[in-house]
């Protein structure tokens, strides 16, 4: 064998073994997830809905563009994402688009239609600070069905890095819970119970028209409970959960008993209720708060809780926006206003974990009560806290004080020690007739019985039925959570869609919108005073590398050619 043959034989050896590595590479295809979180890394409740995608899901991402590093890593982030939903099924197909490129009119009209608003963000560059508009929206299409998905949580009093930070811990949930509302059909059934003053449509619009897009919704009246109360059972049973927002009419003892027989076969609930209620003296111009009777105390009391007809004041609340000045020379000013917690739960539950503070109005407290329901206290005030006997007056003057100094010293510690007040409870448990022992107040028929001891179920009450009241703009409902008056978002939407979700076992998208992630980011103050050091060191430091390199060859040379 040749000398030549046998130099030959290693290079042959390898172009062989690269050609049967990348023959195996095509056979056995594997990503690898290295990240700490494992944040790429799809979970089981995501692959299940990606699953029923078989045809093609089309996903226009609006994420290219000039962004500042934050927006960076929430486009770099978002594909990344997006290729581990594709590698996991091939229908899934994306693209990333500038809407701010010519000829992107089209995109434009579809960012009206869905109300995609843009998002005004801060650059802070060499020591200055400039506005930048991002759309950071994602559309999916399938089989001729269109769902927006935002890829930017709003937050609240946040900066556009904890914006950024927070919305790369829901950004799997975003994909999935889009792709869900395009390939899932709705099976499960909402009623909205109406007949006893309950809110209006208008002001629980936005909510439900979110809710819809999961399940089935229907408006359900008690009223022929009179006349056939064995045939509104019936038609109740239908339903998987009924929903109470904020009834101001008595309930009758036969309502109570058709919504107590629902419970006990197993129906799910939740109660948004308030105490109280509120008079405007026309002459004075102030408030008045009274209790509520409900005709519903001996109804919450079995099943282990109990309403207070009070009001809670808590420290860590939201603004009120009142107007100070006289005619044109009246200028709108936000004030601290105690009788609007501002409730964000620490517990470690599914329903309120990695949430915005949840905003409430005039709410009252709950008490829970021992029997055998499992009881958890989801929302609560801060341990800054007060509780107001009624009736009381409401005086704006006295909560308001004019004098600035008052306010910026904040309320007397003395006064609010009240602890943390539960304000939504969560009861799950098989739980016990309030009709047992006691005379019925209907009698069933068409084989119906009266059960005394339920099946396992779940309900939630929370003690403020603003909670799922949206604003309006004009005729408009504004989205559920916004506050147009001070421009701030809270996370009323969030809560309720994961109580209807945890209510209805629907426990998937719970899962994924509750994971944790660690992104690290910059200290800007940090990177402002040593940005010379770091530009000198990335400027000097490969330099001395290359002038060691340098030496040192010339030395080697050197010492090889002059023996």
């Amino acid at each position: 064998m040749t000398t030549s043959i046998k130099k030959s034989i290693p290079i042959a050896i390898l172009i062989g073994g690269l050609i049967l590595l990348n023959f195996l590479g095509s056979l056995f295809y594997k990503r690898f997830d290295l990240t700490q979180d494992k944040r790429f890394t799809l979970s089981d409740e995501a692959r299940e809905i990606v699953d029923q995608a078989d045809s093609p899901i089309i996903v226009d991402v609006f994420l290219k563009g000039n962004f500042p590093p934050e927006f960076k890593r929430l486009q770099s982030e978002t594909k990344q994402l997006l290729d581990e939903f594709a590698s996991y099924n091939s229908n899934i197909k994306f693209d990333f688009v500038n809407p701010s490129e010519k000829g992107s009119e089209h995109f434009q009209q579809q960012f009206e239609k869905f109300g995609m608003t843009p998002a005004q963000i801060s650059v802070i560059e060499g020591g200055k600070q400039s506005t930048e508009i991002v759309y950071p929206w994602a559309l999916a299409h399938h089989n001729g069905k269109t769902v927006k998905i935002p890829l930017l949580k709003n937050q609240l009093g946040a900066t556009s890095e904890e914006r950024v930070n927070s919305s790369l811990q829901n950004l799997q949930y975003a994909f999935a819970d889009g792709f869900k509302k395009l390939v899932t059909e709705r099976s499960k059934k909402v009623a909205v119970l109406k007949g006893n003053g309950e809110y209006d449509d208008r002001y629980i619009a936005d909510f439900f028209s979110t809710l819809k897009e999961y399940y089935f919704i229907a408006p359900f009246t008690l009223d022929s409970v009179a006349s056939n109360p064995s045939k509104t059972l019936r038609a109740l049973e239908d339903f998987d959960l009924i929903i109470v927002a904020q009834p101001t009419e008595a309930f009758t003892d036969a309502e109570k008993y058709v919504v107590d027989q629902y419970i006990m076969n197993g129906g799910n609930s939740l109660w948004l209720l308030d105490a109280t209620q509120t008079h405007l003296d026309p002459e004075t111009g102030k408030a008045f708060v009274f209790g509520m009777d409900l005709n519903l105390n001996d109804f919450f009391f079995k099943y282990g809780i109990r309403i207070n007809p009070n009001l809670v004041k808590d420290v860590y609340s939201a603004p009120i926006l009142l107007a100070s000045g006289e005619d044109r020379e009246s200028q709108f000013e936000k004030y601290p206003w105690f009788f609007s917690p501002l409730s964000s739960s620490t517990a470690d539950h599914p329903i309120v974990s990695n949430i915005e503070a949840v905003k409430f109005d005039f709410a009252s407290a709950i008490d829970t009560l021992p029997n055998g329901i499992k009881k958890t206290v989801l929302l609560s005030t801060s341990p800054l806290s007060k509780i107001v006997g009624l009736p009381f007056e409401i005086d704006y003057d006295r909560e308001i004080p004019n004098n600035l100094r008052v306010v910026n010293e904040g309320p007397k510690p003395n006064e609010y020690n009240a602890g943390e007040i539960p304000l939504a409870v969560l009861l799950e448990g098989k739980f016990t007739s309030v009709f047992k022992n006691r005379i019925k107040p209907i009698k069933l028929q068409d084989g119906l019985t009266n059960e005394d001891d339920g099946k396992p179920t779940k309900m939630v009450v929370i003690s403020d039925g603003d909670v799922i009241k949206n604003q309006m703009q004009g005729s408009r409902p504004l989205e559920l959570g916004y506050d147009k008056g001070t421009n701030a978002f809270y996370g009323n939407k969030e809560f309720l869609l994961n109580t209807v979700n945890y209510l209805l076992d629907d426990s998937g998208l719970i899962n994924i919108r509750t994971r944790q992630i660690a992104v690290p980011f910059l200290d800007n103050q940090k990177t402002m005073q040593q940005r010379t050091l770091w530009q000198m060191v990335n400027l000097l430091l490969p330099l001395g590398f290359l002038a060691i390199f340098g030496m040192l060859f010339m030395w080697f040379r050197k010492r090889k050619y002059t023996r």
